[in-house]
C-alpha cells in the first residue's frame, strides 16, 4: 500500500501498461491493492464480472468499440458502441468513458486517416459530440475526448491537438463531455504544458501522464511532473490523474515514482 494521502489528486494507473507478466485481472488486483484506481482500454476482450469482483475503483475506460465522428454510417456505429460501453461502465461503476477524434486500430493508427480537416468536418464532429453528450447525460456518465500526438503515435488522426479537442468541447459546452488532457501527447505535439493546463482548466475531466521520450512513468524523461502537479493544484484541479505509461522496469517502482511526482509539497 502506497501513501496516497500524500497526493491531493485521485491517482489511477492504466492496467494495460504495467505488471505485464500477470493476467489482466491480476494486474487490476495488484493496482487496487496498492491503493490506486484503475483504468482500462478496450473492454470487449475482458471478463467484466471478474473485473467487477476485484473491488477496484475504475475511473475511465474506452467509450466506444468502432465508428467515428464524421461519416454517416460510422456515426451511428459510434453512438451504438458508446451505448454498449455505457452498459459495461455501469457494471464497473466507472464514471468516465474515453473517446478519440476518430476510430483507432489495435496499433493506435486511425482506421480512416485524414490529411486535412474541412469546415464541414468540424461541424459534423460538433453535432456528433452533442449527441454523445446527450447520451452521457441520460446515463449520468461523462465522455472524455482525448488529445493525441500525430508525430509519433497516431499520424493521420483528426482533431488531435489540445486546441482541437478544446474547441469542440467548449462548443458543445456540456458537463457530460470533458477533455482527457494527455500530457504525454501534448508534450510531443505542442509543449508549453503548464499554459495548456491553465488555458484548458474549465474543461478538464481527467489528466493522463507519461514521460517523453519513451512513454514511461514520470521521472524517466524530460517533463517536470512535480511542476505540473503544482500547476494543477494551483488551478484547483483535484480530479483524476491517470498514469498511462509503460513501466521502465519494475512496475511497483514505476507507480511509486508516479506517486512521488504528484505529491504536492
Amino acid at each position: 500500500m502506497f501513501a496516497l494521502n500524500a497526493s491531493p489528486f485521485q491517482l489511477a494507473v492504466c492496467a494495460e501498461m504495467v505488471f505485464l507478466d500477470l493476467p489482466f485481472v491480476e494486474r487490476v488486483k495488484r493496482i487496487h491493492q496498492a491503493g490506486f484506481a484503475v483504468e482500462i482500454w478496450d473492454w470487449t476482450q475482458k471478463d467484466i464480472d471478474a473485473l467487477a469482483a476485484t473491488g477496484a475503483r475504475f475511473t475511465s475506460m474506452t467509450g466506444y468499440i468502432d465508428g467515428n465522428l464524421l461519416d454517416d454510417d460510422q456515426i451511428g456505429r459510434l453512438l451504438e458502441s458508446a451505448q454498449a460501453s455505457i452498459e459495461v461502465a455501469k457494471r464497473l461503476d466507472c464514471p468516465s468513458l474515453n473517446l478519440h477524434g476518430t476510430g483507432l486500430d489495435k496499433q493506435g493508427l486511425p482506421i480512416k486517416p485524414l490529411s486535412e480537416v474541412t469546415g464541414a468536418m468540424w461541424i459534423r464532429a460538433y453535432k456528433t459530440l452533442c449527441e454523445i453528450a446527450k447520451l452521457g447525460e441520460r446515463h449520468q456518465k461523462v465522455f472524455l475526448l482525448e488529445n493525441l500526438n500525430t508525430q509519433v503515435d497516431h499520424p493521420g488522426t483528426p482533431f488531435a491537438r489540445v486546441q482541437d479537442t478544446l474547441t469542440l468541447i467548449s462548443a458543445v459546452d456540456s458537463p457530460w463531455l470533458k477533455m482527457n488532457l494527455d500530457l504525454y501527447h501534448a508534450q510531443i505535439g505542442e509543449g508549453n504544458l503548464i499554459e495548456l493546463i491553465r488555458h484548458s482548466a474549465p474543461y478538464i475531466g481527467e489528466i493522463q501522464v507519461a514521460d517523453v521520450p519513451g512513454r514511461q512513468e514520470p521521472g524517466t524523461g524530460e517533463i517536470n511532473y512535480p511542476a505540473i502537479a503544482n500547476a494543477l493544484y494551483a488551478i484547483g484541479y483535484r480530479g483524476v490523474v491517470g498514469m498511462e505509461a509503460w513501466a521502465s522496469g519494475d512496475s511497483n517502482k514505476a507507480i511509486e515514482r508516479f506517486l512521488r511526482a504528484f505529491s504536492v509539497r
